[in-house]
């Protein structure tokens, strides 16, 4: 089924037995869904049947203490009892993929992120360095030799989800759990308590070997996300800051939120890094929920294209793009939902040409897996739109076409173009679903050509797991593995070749920059 048409008056048998079944209506969750790292309680899974259910009081327990979405696969509406996972291929242990990809390194997680509770994050490059987020600080890697990338350092700094972006010698850290303070000594406080931090951290990294904390900046529910929008004479670092799910009962964190937060950075002196707005995207509210969609009370990701001033939102209940031709004053110029099939809009990639959006669902939190015949391939799924007039057209959606078992989530996440010229093509993660390349060249018809994937982490019991953020940069494909580590991929097929050839100094995969020139 087709998604709603825009916003009125915008111009714009189961493998694992105690696994249990995701609902028809898995993401009928009217209420928003949790977020920052467990400040928000979580609401009791209801029970529809005697048999054990994904989310018993101790699972639910670390789904919410993992932070980010997951808690919301436990939330009233999302009751497992019945997945089919029958066709599910792959053990614990065993890898398969299409001949075109090979895995050719791998840096297993270590030291203070060793544990299952620091999750590996997002990621950003800068010459032959690839910059690691993980909720307890980032990783810093070598990939002169992709074949043998090695660990520069890594710096410990607690704060999920420790999303990074990279702009000339600065890196910048998104701090979405409440802390004592901005230190990188804090401790998890309670969001209810006034004196309590969470914002942006932002480091120079003019010597990657040793990163050099400049500066932070606090904002309003804090940082879930954040995307760099430079000035076009990169004197300035502009940074919009996703945030959502407002409380009453948090001081910094008021409802309605519906805003992001607009932070400023001189290049020159990061030292004074400011909020300069809050600007409101939804006037009139956005997305009420209700039909399997999330109320709308912030965004949870933006993807700017700043050589063309355009950006992308992706905002629980909303679809949107944005004229930020005006870095410090983005205008929302196109609302679209999807109340059908769409439960969390959570991110967005445009084509090259900035005429189409691959706009994300993430449902079940990415804490649930439903990637599954229950749950069907319009669920959990990329939505494409192209953009027509400056009007979001939907024309078709995309999911990887392989049961995962009920131990493993998987749900779309986040991905990016392979640079070939003339064509759509992108490189995506799937939590435990692996990483697929698909070609959305033919809006109406996306195909996938590539793909790879492990068996289930804990074949046992679903441990949040999988590839949070699987990106193309110079030649290879890059993934942050939430619990494996850091993974290198060769791409070798004759419809993505060209790309081989593009070169970067530079790139964050939610600040797209133009590969034509």
């Amino acid at each position: 089924m087709r998604p709603t048409s825009p916003v009125p008056g915008r111009s714009r048998g189961a493998r694992i037995a105690a696994a249990a079944v995701l609902a028809v209506a898995l993401g009928a969750t009217t209420a928003p869904v949790d977020a920052h790292d467990g400040k928000h309680d979580s609401q009791e899974s209801t029970q529809a049947t005697q048999q054990e259910t994904l989310c018993p009081p101790a699972k639910e327990k670390r789904l919410k203490d993992a932070g980010d979405r997951f808690a919301a696969a436990c939330q009233p509406g999302n009751d497992f009892a019945g997945l089919d996972d029958s066709n599910a291929a792959l053990a614990q242990g065993e890898t398969a993929g299409s001949k075109n990809i090979e895995l050719i390194a791998n840096i297993p997680k270590q030291g203070a992120f060793a544990n299952d509770s620091a999750l590996n994050s997002d990621l950003a490059f800068k010459g032959t360095y690839a910059f690691a987020g993980n909720y307890n600080g980032l990783m810093v890697y070598d990939i002169s030799q992709p074949q043998k990338p090695r660990i520069v350092t890594q710096v410990v700094c607690p704060g999920s989800q420790n999303d990074v972006s990279v702009y000339g010698d600065l890196l910048v850290l998104s701090v979405d759990s409440s802390r004592s303070d901005d230190s990188c000594n804090s401790v998890a406080q309670p969001a209810s308590e006034k004196s309590s931090w969470e914002g942006i951290r932002v480091f120079d990294i003019s010597n990657p070997a040793a990163p050099r904390y400049a500066a932070s900046v606090e904002t309003s529910c804090g940082s879930h996300t954040h995307t760099l929008a430079p000035t076009k004479n990169g004197k300035d670092l502009y940074v919009y800051v996703s945030s959502y799910s407002p409380n009453a009962a948090f001081p910094d964190c008021q409802p309605p939120h519906d805003q992001i937060s607009v932070i400023k950075i001189p290049t020159a002196s990061p030292d004074d890094a400011a909020l300069v707005g809050t600007p409101v995207l939804f006037p009139d509210g956005g997305n009420p929920g209700g039909n399997g969609s999330s109320t709308t009370s912030g965004c949870h990701d933006i993807t700017a294209y700043p050589s063309k001033d355009i950006a992308a939102g992706a905002c629980m209940g909303d679809g949107i793009l944005m004229d930020i031709s005006d870095r410090e004053h983005p205008v929302v110029t196109e609302q679209v939902r999807d109340t059908t099939n769409f439960a969390f809009w959570h991110s967005a990639t445009f084509n090259n040409a900035g005429t189409k959006v691959v706009f994300t669902d993430e449902l079940g939190g990415g804490g649930a897996p439903t990637c599954n015949p229950t749950t069907g391939q319009e669920k959990g799924a990329d939505g494409i739109y192209d953009i027509v007039d400056g009007q979001l057209v939907f024309k078709s959606y995309f999911k990887i076409p392989r049961t995962q078992s009920n131990t493993e989530n998987c749900v779309a996440h986040n991905g990016s173009l392979i640079p070939v010229k003339g064509k759509d093509i992108m490189v995506q993660a799937w939590y435990q679903g692996g990483i697929s390349v698909w070609d959305f060249t033919d809006s109406a018809n996306p195909k996938e050509i590539g793909w790879f994937d492990r068996g289930p982490y804990n074949e046992a019991a679903l441990t949040i797991a999988g590839a949070w953020s699987t990106y193309y940069y110079n030649g290879y494909i890059y993934s942050n593995e939430i619990q494996r580590g850091f993974d290198v991929f060769d791409l070798r097929d004759p419809r993505t070749a060209p790309a081989k050839k593009v070169r970067m100094d530079l790139f964050n995969p939610q600040s797209q920059p133009s590969y034509n020139g």
